[in-house]
């Protein structure tokens, strides 16, 4: 009885944890849908600033904006985007191999980071990485005002001379099932050539070129960090969604499992309870 007992606690235990994971995949699966309808909407407009600007940087006589120039500084920052919260599989791992990995390169120039997510801090800290700063709590908030301050602070930085390049680490979202981890180059902006074939067409400005640069580049940053928040927070409500439904799926074969024990331990207390029935019975006969 004592293994009945058992089985059954087990099996309660199971079933509640097995209530947690269906509920946390759905909610992951609503704001998959919110993410990824987020992330989808602002793709064209990124890419299309993206595009605007590199061409219009190759069209500069020369690199007039410091934005255009690598800083006179020897460091390198990177800026990395994790999560607040676990259970969301791979998704924080795969952050963390791309960063090791930097540091590990025999080539590797001087380092610096910037963390979003807890998971992130609690990981670069217990490694005593370089962490300039870090922003923790804050993954349920990663809107475009947002992403203007944190930028605001890079730029900031970066014409301090602080830092001769600047780069983005996150997850890059493409379906719930498939992301990867991208390092993209944030500062300098880097031009982008015509292809081949294409025609020279420089553009109309006004009110004049020197204006219009020094107002589309640091929006085009921002444009850029902000895409990077959207796709990396899709990602981790599909990975955590994907996550959840492997652990309850893994919940039902354990539940499956264990009753199959449990019928298997309640035949075998029957069968023990009769046949010391029968046996007190054969007693009182002889």
């Amino acid at each position: 009885m004592a293994n009945l007992r058992e089985i059954r606690k087990r099996l309660a235990s199971i079933k509640k944890t097995q209530q947690i994971t269906r509920a946390m995949k759905l909610i992951a699966a609503v704001k998959l849908q919110r993410a990824q309808e987020r992330v989808t909407a602002f793709r064209p407009y990124a890419d299309k600033i993206d595009e605007l600007v590199g061409s219009l940087v190759y069209r500069l006589p020369s690199p007039v904006h410091p934005f255009l120039r690598p800083g006179s500084a020897s460091r390198v920052l990177f800026l990395v985007l994790t999560s607040d919260r676990g259970f969301c599989g791979s998704f924080n791992t795969n952050i963390f191999r791309e960063v090791d990995s930097l540091f590990r390169a025999p080539e590797r120039e001087e380092t610096s980071l910037l963390i979003i997510g807890r998971k992130g801090s609690d990981y670069f800290r217990r490694r005593a990485y370089p962490i300039e700063k870090e922003w923790v709590g804050i993954s349920d908030d990663l809107d475009y005002p947002r992403a203007v301050e944190i930028t605001s602070e890079i730029i900031v930085s970066y014409l301090k001379g602080s830092y001769r390049e600047i780069n983005l680490v996150y997850n890059e979202f493409k379906s719930a099932f498939s992301r990867r981890v991208l390092i993209k180059r944030l500062l300098p902006l880097e031009p982008k050539e015509a292809k081949e074939g294409t025609p020279y067409i420089d553009y109309l400005y006004e009110p004049s070129r020197e204006v219009i640069v020094q107002e589309l580049l640091p929006k085009q940053v921002e444009t850029q960090t902000y895409r990077t928040f959207l796709e990396s927070t899709a990602s981790e409500h599909g990975a955590r969604m994907i996550a959840m439904d492997s652990a309850t799926s893994n919940a039902t074969e354990m539940i499956d499992r264990l009753t199959l024990d449990l019928n298997r331990a309640r035949q075998e207390a029957i069968t023990k309870e009769l046949m010391d029935i029968i046996g007190g019975a054969e007693a009182l006969r002889g």
